[in-house]
């Protein structure tokens, strides 16, 4: 069995009026997905009240932590007064939502104990898709 890491983080989400509300999402890595980080966000603040969850790369936190990083559905840059800036974009709008940078850094530290930079290995789910894909090619 291969684990699953998952912090609870403090964070706030900046309303198109710029007031900021506080919320409790979930990051979460799994190490049977090596390269993706999870933000489960609760019912609460999501638009159906089912709650969310936003997938994208453990590389990207990473650069995100340093310097502005991503232009796609997910982007994060460093903010004001140890604070990190992670934009959610959707085809109905966008959420910003501000980390203690702190936090983040300690999860991302966590999930290398998980699995190390570079040792990332997809192991027999990525052979099995690949000849699934390529079906006897």
């Amino acid at each position: 069995m291969r684990p699953v890491l998952e912090q609870p983080v403090r964070a706030r989400l900046v309303t198109p009026g710029y007031l900021e509300l506080p919320i409790r999402p979930t990051l979460r890595y799994d190490a049977t997905e090596p390269f993706a980080v999870h933000v489960d966000f609760p019912a609460r603040v999501s638009a159906d009240e089912n709650g969310v969850t936003w997938t994208f790369a453990r590389s990207l936190l990473e650069e995100g932590l340093a310097a502005a990083a991503g232009i796609g559905d997910v982007r994060i840059r460093p903010g004001e007064r140890s604070r990190t800036v992670i934009e959610f974009h959707a085809g109905h709008g966008m959420a910003v939502i501000r980390f203690g940078t702190a936090s983040l850094r300690r999860f991302l530290q966590r999930s290398y104990a998980v699995v190390e930079p570079g040792r990332e290995d997809l192991g027999p789910e990525l052979d099995h898709g690949l000849t699934s894909l390529l079906d006897g090619v």
